[in-house]
């Protein structure tokens, strides 16, 4: 077996951090090699894995990954361009599912953080454009991290780990045919108030850093509808600790708590009626 594999298959549970460390480093076609070689021939309890990727291995159900509509969804986001590659279908389908779950109220859909608005494009695909008879508002820079939001140590980890185009053009000619998309570049907090939604039923935050992320969450809150649903996709990665932290103590100022998805996204469901204080 070659040297690479057998220092990324792991021989104990106590190697797996440092296997998933390498393993994120290897070029896509030694990672396609090794997931193949897991999901064949590997697996836990006498099952083979069915899922491997994203940071996610499992031997359980994953046939939403052979499902119709979520693969024609997804590689509509695919081709935008906006995860660069990088195959997250775990994380894709929750986001579909929570915004087919957002229908059943009676509100608009807000992205803060687009990049390229693979997400975006994707849960447009899996609702049905045809059907869809709400807003969807899209904010972003589109042009990278605003540095003056970043904290210190931001500025360290996650500016230095996160390369962002130039690409409002790009994604107003991706969402032209969508009449019912609203595109609001520029910084959050400052063009929070450019969305006219008075309720709010989904909202997708992703901006991998704390300051425009808890700014839009705290001006938001009141107008997200009982039921309606947060969906955070730094909360679990250890490299945004500072953005779970913030976020935990947003969640306990609120009443409620938040959802730790193996996927690495966290999800805040707006409860149906607030309990009152103790």
């Amino acid at each position: 077996m070659n040297g690479w594999i057998k220092r990324i298959i792991p021989r104990q549970l106590t190697s797996r951090l440092r296997a998933a460390r390498a393993y994120l480093q290897l070029r896509p076609e030694k990672r396609a090699l090794i997931q193949e070689i897991i999901t064949s021939g590997g697996g836990l309890h006498g099952e083979s894995f069915r899922f491997f990727e994203d940071g996610l291995c499992t031997i359980h159900n994953a046939d939403f990954a052979d499902d119709a509509r979520f693969i024609r969804a997804y590689a509509a986001g695919e081709a935008t361009g906006s995860w660069k590659g990088w195959p997250l279908r775990w994380r894709a389908y929750l986001i579909c599912w929570c915004a087919e779950w957002a229908t059943k109220m009676d509100g608009d859909f807000v992205e803060c953080g687009v990049n390229k608005g693979g997400n975006a494009r994707m849960i447009i695909e899996y609702l049905g454009h045809q059907s869809y008879n709400r807003n969807f508002y899209l904010l972003d820079t589109f042009e990278g991290f605003s540095k003056d939001l970043l904290l210190p140590e931001e500025e360290k980890s996650v500016a230095a780990r996160y390369r962002y185009p130039n690409c409002l053009e790009e994604v107003r000619k991706t969402f032209a045919p969508y009449p019912f998309v609203k595109i609001i570049p520029g910084t959050v907090p400052a063009t929070l108030p450019e969305i006219e939604a008075s309720r709010i039923a989904f909202l997708s935050i992703d901006m991998n850093c704390v300051a425009p992320e808890i700014e839009a969450a705290t001006y938001l809150w009141d107008r997200l509808v009982p039921g309606g649903i947060i969906i955070l996709d730094d909360y679990g990665f250890s490299q945004h600790h500072l953005q779970k932290a913030a976020f935990d103590h947003f969640a306990e100022a609120k009443g409620v708590r938040i959802m730790s998805l193996p996927t690495g996204q966290g999800l805040i469901f707006k409860p149906m009626r607030l309990a009152a204080p103790a």
